[in-house]
C-alpha cells in the first residue's frame, strides 16, 4: 500500500497510447470501470451508448487509442496504474457538445475534463486534486491554452462515488479554475486559461 505522501512524490501521468493500454485495463478492471462504460459515455449519443454496450465500448475506446487520438491521462505511482481522467478536445465528447446545460461559451479550442476513474483503494485520498494538477501541467507542456470541466458540487459528505465521476468543483477551484456557468445546485462548468 502507498502512504499519502507517495501520491503527491510519485504521482505520474502518461497519455493513453496502444502501448500502454494494458494499464488502462488493469485501471477501469473486469468490469470496465462504472458499469462497463470504458470511459466511452460522453463520447457517444445515448443510442450509441446503449447498442455498444460493455466489450463494445472497450473496442470503440481501443480503436481511439491506436488511431493515437487523444483519450485521457493514466494515473501511475511507482509504474502502477492506480487512476484515469480522460481528457480531449471538446468536439471529441458528445455529449458535451451537445448538450444544453453546457453550451459552448465562446469559439475558443477548448479541451475538456469530462472523468475520473480511481481504483478503490485509492478514493478519498486527495488523488482526483492530484490529477488535475497533472492535466494543467501536461497542458502546459503541450501548449493547450484553454481547459474546461463540469464537475458535481456534492449535496452531502456521503454522495456515493459512482455520482462524482466528474470530479467535485472544490479539486478544480484548488487548481485555479473558475466558475463560468452554474448548472443548477450540483453541478458547474468550469474553467482555467493555462499559462
Amino acid at each position: 500500500m502507498f502512504a499519502i505522501h507517495d501520491l503527491k512524490n510519485n504521482l505520474k501521468l502518461q497519455p493513453l497510447t496502444i502501448e500502454n493500454w494494458h494499464l488502462f485495463e488493469d485501471v477501469m478492471g473486469e468490469k470496465g470501470g462504472c458499469g462497463g462504460c470504458w470511459c466511452m459515455y460522453v463520447r457517444m449519443s445515448s443510442a450509441e451508448f446503449r447498442n455498444h454496450k460493455y466489450e463494445g465500448h472497450k473496442r470503440r475506446m481501443h480503436e481511439i487509442a491506436k488511431a493515437g487520438k487523444p483519450t485521457g491521462l493514466i494515473a501511475t505511482i511507482n509504474k502502477k496504474a492506480v487512476g484515469w481522467v480522460a481528457f480531449a478536445p471538446r468536439e471529441d465528447h458528445k455529449r458535451i457538445e451537445n448538450s444544453r446545460a453546457y453550451k459552448r461559451i465562446d469559439d475558443k479550442p477548448v479541451w475538456s475534463i469530462t472523468c475520473f476513474f480511481i481504483k478503490k483503494e485509492f478514493r478519498n485520498k486527495g488523488l482526483s486534486k492530484q490529477m488535475i494538477k497533472g492535466v494543467v501541467d501536461y497542458a502546459k507542456k503541450k501548449k493547450i491554452k484553454t481547459l474546461e470541466a463540469y464537475p458535481a458540487i456534492p449535496y452531502s459528505d456521503k454522495v456515493p462515488a459512482p455520482f462524482l465521476w466528474v470530479g467535485i468543483l472544490s479539486a478544480f477551484t484548488k487548481n485555479g479554475f473558475e466558475v463560468v456557468q452554474q448548472n443548477g445546485k450540483s453541478r458547474a462548468m468550469v474553467r482555467l486559461e493555462v499559462i
